[in-house]
């Protein structure tokens, strides 16, 4: 443990001034800015006392796994002797499923789609052919599978492969009819062909186009089926090299009969049964005359046919068997069926097929993921609890028979921390995860729609103008693990606080009405005759008016839309399950016309009972105990110093029209609605399975404070004005004047500044889309400017300047830059809580950082993280509770204040641009590091690593860093992951114990550590994917079977395509790719503890290789010396008894 004296490092600068503020700025990479410390009495004795144990040595970015299902899946593979099932995508990744726990992730480097996987049964090899004509052999007897081989086909495409079990040849059907043989153990190709001119008959004319079928003869080996996409099948003798017998479809033979169309069969299986009659089973062949027929799969067995219809599409089935031997009875037990959004397995055991329960975590995208949370060493009983609850619920009918994909081999590791991970979806249903030793299970699900009326045709109107779908949609998550509060806020402008209970109850729900308005004075003057044409622009601006919070509002019935919500909550008596019960639901209302616009920032404290939300237009702060509104106000009037609730009058303000653009806060995670536009507009992204890149130009003007509406890159620090008169700054200084305590208007300087520009019409907008201004002084003089929310945090703190005692403090952070401190003014007695009441108090304590503040934190004066007060849980309807005084049990983290004077806590805020730490009560700036300026963070947080605090960051252009607190050191800086999309902003998520979590597709969860401790005992805690499994005994066939009943012995391939008998391939034909398996292999090994034995093994293959070349070569001079001797063995024999005198 090393102590840092930074004044010792201070007196090696000479440049360096003792009020400075600034530090090293950053490159292009994103955070190369030094932490400057700021001097000072007391601070400087404060600073001398941590003693910071975190180096760089104990970070480093890994991929941990991957949840959820494999996205746009295009083939699957099952080895009926390990029992694990391959599954191939669009996207190039491989995901390989054995029992629960046992799931591993692969991907081609080439991206390339994978078109068939092919096990080889009992092996432990997997071959896989990619839409790049790109043949690769996996090793999968390493817990990260790598390529061992790959052969590229140059002058044909790839379209079927068929490996025959136990054999090393491969066949390989083409587009251009041919069929290829690869040898797996070399991948080298045959020169055995099968061309397609030979396949068919020589009076056929026409091309049979690509090979989409190729299968062997269960009967006789030496027999191949070839299937050509025109119709023609083929059964090809390989040993004569000739057709013996052709099919041919032909279409004109239906013509005159009257048949009803139907699908297409695309795929027919037939599997047989020593007991019972045997099953074929297709996919297709419906008709199309019912409307909206769904996709189906149809099982018959007998005389039964069961027809099962799908939620999706069907990619593809394989029928699971008892045997991996053709010729036997192959006794199927179960169906996989690949859909295009889902996995399921049919009992083929049972009469009535039910399915199987999936014990995968591969309903994640059941609804789109809009928000995600993460949660690592959270109480332990929460996960037994939750799934309690949660088992209840689980749907029925499903197979009453263990889960049939069994291989592999897994233990939890040395990792035993619970963690818990939070998923918010479009259709309003939250899900909690147990996420424990890298794996995933889902435990309890929540729908927060059930608070709502159903919305019905030709009602709600004022909520179909807002949201055209999805209205229940999660946009935020705030969970209190201690206190089991939980609280969410929705697109809909709506925050709902839950309450947890074993016990069930029916009881009303009560809501509240919010009005918050933004209030800003004029800077322009309007000058209609020479503003541009807005076809949608019909609100105008009203009149100042009291911001304060209203409850039982009344809707106005006339033209201008005045206090409607945009839901309607129920107002009969509701009975809620045991679980999460909804305590409050608050709502945002129309105003003057308005719709509310979206939360932006929420946060809750249960010691208080007190939440707190708000977006661009102001704050709300609610108690939820006494369920009053204790606070809803405009940004601006949040820095008055004078009462809150005194409003000073004024003059009636312009009229002004609004624009039509709006504004993204809070790192791309929120999206926020234009003022007269819906709020789905901007929110559609968040809720769509499709995955659609950001355009390269979009996100050029992309910033965590912007957005872009109808090409126009805005900022919420800058709003694009209407066509009017700027005035000149020293007329902006007249007319935004401050009042007495009040602090001049701070300059914009969120990244958001960067490219801005002014509402143009559709013909300028295509040339000179973007006015690019990096200068924030211009951007706040000349735009309008509008404040949001942006980070709201509470805590025991010092809420003045040099105060000398602690109290419950609000954090609020803004889009600007800004940090205000409130005050709480609780009752003293716990008993008062519910009768007294709770008053929120200005301080005049402003801070300020560059870009929007996106996350806080507090430590106290020994380094130690300071977790914010809460409640301990308590049962709220449980009988024998309620029967004893009412009185709560709160556990509150307070600095320890001795009697010496200075400063006793840490406040660390991080923003958008930099981070910055502040001593308490003092308000000085101990360190400042500007962690980027190129670019933006997304995602901040304060996490605990090693028992030691640090600030994890996400930057839009890729970039991990990690930094020591408080002295903001630079542990870690690795460009991980460029933003290719909203969704990445969107969910990306810090914990603690060095864990993360982002959605990298709309159906998966990538996890990742940036723990060096993790990254050691990772393949420790991986499943292993092969068990060295003993391949079952093929059955006795029996004399007379084998000699009527097809191939009296073994097929030899070898004789057949070896190189002695077909000879070589054309080397132009495909080109053999060295794997970097064994590289891979150890790199994938190395961090854990049977690294050394991986490297040995990997060692002995390679010396294997070489002996088996050696060995070869030997083999051969082998041979030339036998012929040599038995040469000289015959020319000794034809002179043997001849004389000398007769040669």
């Amino acid at each position: 443990m090393k102590k840092f004296n930074f004044r010792k490092v201070l007196d090696g600068f000479t440049a360096s001034s003792p009020g400075s503020g600034s530090s090293g700025s950053s490159n292009s990479g994103g955070g190369a800015g030094s932490g400057a410390p700021h001097s000072g009495g007391p601070a400087g004795l404060l600073r001398e006392e941590i003693q910071e144990s975190l180096t760089s040595e104990y970070f480093q970015i890994c991929k941990t796994v991957r949840h959820g299902f494999p996205y746009q899946p295009t083939a699957l593979a099952f080895d009926p002797v390990q029992k694990i099932l391959a599954i191939g995508t669009r996207t190039g990744a491989i995901r390989i499923l054995g029992r629960p726990g046992v799931d591993c992730y692969c991907q081609h480097e080439s991206g390339a789609a994978v078109l068939q996987l092919q096990f080889l049964i009992n092996e432990g090899a997997l071959v896989s052919a990619g839409s790049d004509d790109t043949l690769h052999l996996w090793n999968l007897r390493q817990k990260r599978p790598a390529i061992l081989h790959s052969l590229k086909f140059n002058r044909e495409r790839i379209t079927y492969c068929h490996l025959p079990f136990q054999s090393k040849w491969l066949y390989v059907g083409t587009e251009r009819g041919n069929t290829h043989i690869v040898n797996i153990e070399s991948f080298i190709l045959s020169g055995y062909v099968i061309m397609w001119n030979k396949a068919i008959e020589l009076s056929t004319k026409t091309h049979p186009g690509p090979v989409v079928h190729l299968s062997d003869s269960p009967r006789d080996e030496g027999k191949l089926l070839i299937g050509y996409e025109n119709g023609t099948v083929v059964f090809w003798d390989l040993k004569s090299k000739r057709a013996e017998l052709r099919l041919y479809y032909d279409e004109s033979q239906r013509e005159g009969r009257k048949s009803e169309s139907c699908k297409p069969i695309l795929k027919v299986e037939y599997k047989t049964s020593r007991n019972s009659e045997p099953f074929i089973i297709f996919s297709g062949g419906l008709s199309y005359d019912k409307a909206c027929r769904r996709p189906s799969l149809t099982i018959m067995h007998g005389k039964a046919i069961t027809v099962l219809e799908m939620d999706h599409p069907i990619v593809e089935f394989l029928t699971l068997c008892e045997t991996p031997y053709p010729n036997e009875f192959q006794e199927p037990y179960a169906v996989v069926v690949l859909l295009e959004k889902d996995l399921i397995v049919v009992d083929l055991t049972q009469s009535n097929f039910p399915i199987f329960e999936n014990p995968y975590p591969m309903d994640i995208h059941e609804s789109p993921v809009t928000c995600t949370a993460y949660f690592a060493d959270c109480p332990p009983d929460l996960i037994l609890v939750l799934y309690a609850i949660g088992v209840k619920h689980k749907k029925q009918g499903y197979s009453n028979k263990e889960w049939p994909i069994t291989g592999g081999a897994w233990n939890l590791g040395t990792q035993t921390y619970p963690e818990i991970i939070i998923t918010g979806h479009a259709d309003g249903s939250i899900k909690f995860w147990d996420a424990s030793a890298i794996t995933l299970q889902m435990l309890y699900k929540l729908k927060t729609s059930k608070v709502f009326e159903k919305q019905k045709i030709g009602d709600g109107k004022q909520t179909c103008e807002i949201v055209e779908e999805d209205p229940y949609a999660i946009q935020m998550i705030y969970w209190c693990p201690e206190s089991r509060i939980f609280c969410v806020s929705g697109v809909s402008a709506y925050v709902i606080i839950y309450k947890f209970s074993r016990h069930e109850i029916t009881t009303e729900i009560v809501s509240l009405e919010v009005r918050l308005q933004y209030d800003v004075e004029d800077i322009i003057t309007p000058e209609p005759e020479t503003s541009p044409p807005f076809p949608d622009l019909s609100s105008q601006l009203p009149s100042s008016r009291s911001l304060s919070g209203s409850t039982n509002t009344v809707a106005s019935e006339g033209v201008t839309k005045d206090s409607i919500p945009c839901l309607n909550v129920k107002t009969r008596p509701v009975r809620m399950p045991p679980g999460y019960q909804a305590e409050l639901v608050i709502q945002l209302v129309w105003v003057d016309g308005e719709p509310p616009q979206q939360i932006t920032s929420l946060a809750v404290c249960s010691a208080y009972g007190i939440v707190a939300f708000g977006n661009c237009n102001g704050l709300a702060v609610v108690d939820f105990i006494q369920k009053t509104v204790l606070l809803s106000m405009g940004t601006i009037d949040l820095y008055r110093s004078s009462d809150l609730y005194q409003r000073q009058p004024r003059s009636p303000r312009k009229n002004k029209q609004f624009i039509a653009d709006n504004f993204c806060m809070r790192g791309l995670s929120n999206f926020y609605p234009d003022l007269t536009k819906r709020i789905r507009t901007s929110y559609r992204s968040l809720t769509e399975l499709n995955d659609s890149p950001v355009p390269l130009e979009l996100e050029r003007c992309k910033s965590p404070t912007s957005d872009n509406v109808n090409g126009h890159c805005t900022s919420p620090t800058s709003q694009s004005c209407g066509s009017g008169k700027r005035l000149s700054s020293a007329d902006v200084s007249k007319v935004n004047r401050w009042g007495p305590g009040k602090p001049p208007f701070r300059k914009a300087q969120s990244a958001a500044c960067m490219e801005i520009s002014l509402p143009v019409t559709t013909e300028e907008s295509r040339e000179n889309s973007y006015s690019r201004s990096r200068s924030s002084s211009i951007s706040s003089i000349d735009k309008d400017s509008k404040e949001a929310i942006t980070a709201l945090y509470f805590m025991e703190s010092f809420a003045r300047k040099n105060d000398s005692t602690i109290s419950p403090c609000l954090f609020v952070g803004t889009s600007l830059g800004m940090v205000l401190i409130m005050s709480l003014s609780l009752p003293s007695a716990e008993e008062q809580r519910l009768t007294e009441p709770v008053m929120v108090l200005p301080t005049g304590t402003f801070l300020s950082l560059k870009g929007a503040v996106l996350t806080f934190s507090c430590m106290d004066r020994t380094g130690g993280l300071m977790q914010p007060p809460y409640e301990v849980w308590r049962d709220p309807n449980n009988v024998d509770e309620n029967e004893k005084s009412w009185r709560r049990k709160l556990v509150v983290n307070c600095p320890s204040l001795s009697q010496e004077t200075g400063d006793h806590q840490y406040t660390i805020i991080c923003s958008e641009k930099q981070a910055k730490v502040f001593s308490l009560p003092s308000q000085t700036c101990l360190y400042v590091h500007n962690i980027t300026e190129t670019s933006f963070i997304l995602q901040a947080d304060v996490v605990v690593i090693c028992n030691s605090a640090c600030l994890a960051c996400f930057c839009a252009n890729g970039h991990i860093m990690i930094m020591s607190l408080p002295s903001l050191r630079p542990m870690l800086d690795v460009n991980y992951l460029p933003l290719t999309d909203m969704r990445i902003a969107r969910t990306f998520c810090f914990t603690n114990e060095g864990q993360a979590l982002y959605l990298v597709s709309p159906t998966e969860i990538q996890r990742l550590t940036y723990s060096q401790e993790m990254c050691d005992n990772l393949q420790d805690m991986l499943g292993d994917l092969f068990t060295p499994i003993e391949t079952p005994e093929a059955q006795n066939r029996g004399f007379l079977k084998g000699l009527f009943g097809g191939s009296g012995q073994t097929f030899d391939r070898e004789e057949l395509f070896g190189e002695a008998a077909a000879g070589k391939a054309s080397r132009s034909l495909a080109q053999h790719i060295p794997g970097p398996g064994s590289i891979e292999g150890m790199k994938g090994a190395a961090g854990g503890v049977m690294g050394e034995l991986t490297r040995a093994r990997i060692a002995l293959d390679e010396r294997g290789q070489r002996l088996g070349e050696l060995e070869e070569k030997t083999a051969g001079m082998m041979t030339s010396a036998e012929a040599f001797s038995k040469h000289a063995h015959e020319l000794m024999l034809k002179y043997k008894d001849k004389k000398w005198y007769q040669f």
